[in-house]
């Protein structure tokens, strides 16, 4: 099984590459330089909610190559440590959401 999974991550990451090996144009960089940041941020939301309506497999499927690709860096990802501070967060995000919902529960 992790054999497959460092395949698909070799395999993934050898398409990403070859888009490299292309010259650079001068115009393109700087109209990348100065692009309006505030549309290009809003962009990449309203791509990633498009993608997740239209399949929302591929965000589980995205999920998973970062989660690949983390193993291969951090070996031991997630520690135990890691588990611990995320589920802390959870749980702290909980109580922020509670407590509002609890004002109007209470009267």
């Amino acid at each position: 099984m992790e054999d497959i999974k460092k395949t698909q991550w070799d395999e993934a990451a050898s398409r990403s590459l070859a888009q490299y090996n292309q010259a650079m144009n001068q115009l393109e960089i700087e109209a990348f330089a100065r692009r309006d940041r505030e549309l290009a941020a809003w962009s990449k939301v309203a791509y990633w909610a498009a993608q997740f309506r239209r399949d929302r497999q591929s965000t589980w499927n995205a999920a998973q190559l970062l989660l690949t690709h983390a193993r291969v860096v951090l070996p031991d990802f997630p520690s135990q440590q890691d588990r611990e501070l995320d589920l802390a967060a959870h749980l702290s995000l909980r109580s922020a959401l509670d407590r509002p919902s609890n004002a109007f529960t209470r009267r």
